[in-house]
């Protein structure tokens, strides 16, 4: 799988680990920023993620800010992302499963412990399709 990902400076250090992760697995990540803890703006971050995904240049990114709201948030403005914010293994699998989410968000503030579960199973979790698939036509149609 090729994979993007990005961080705002809350998520350097979180960046890092999910990072080491992909590449365990077997998968190739780039990493579109941020590389120092000087603030950023996560917003830029989002964009050059979630453009990369829906280019079609890559299969799935991963995107991490404080509380991976702010990212989820932004990710979903640009057509064609399913941007999701998994705070656990549970999360992730309906994310794939029922959303065919394409940015895996995180949140690098709070509990760190279930990471590794969160990313393999995100990456690793097919779309059911089905009665899902028409759930996502819909949203997809509000894109405009």
């Amino acid at each position: 799988m090729r994979i993007v990902i990005g961080c705002d400076h809350r998520g350097l250090d979180f960046k890092q680990a999910v990072i080491r992760l992909i590449t365990r697995a077997g998968h190739s990540c780039e990493d579109k920023g941020c590389y120092t803890t000087e603030s950023v703006d996560y917003p830029d971050i989002a964009r050059d993620v979630a453009g990369a995904v829906a280019g079609g240049d890559f299969d799935c990114g991963v995107l991490i800010c404080g509380t991976g709201i702010g990212m989820s948030i932004a990710a979903n403005k640009v057509r064609g992302i399913r941007a999701a914010l998994c705070r656990d293994v549970f999360t992730a699998t309906r994310a794939r499963q029922h959303n065919d989410a394409n940015i895996l968000c995180l949140a690098a503030e709070g509990d760190q412990e279930p990471l590794a579960g969160i990313v393999e199973t995100f990456l690793n979790t097919p779309f059911e399709g089905g009665r899902h698939r028409l759930r996502l036509d819909k949203i997809a149609a509000m894109e405009g």
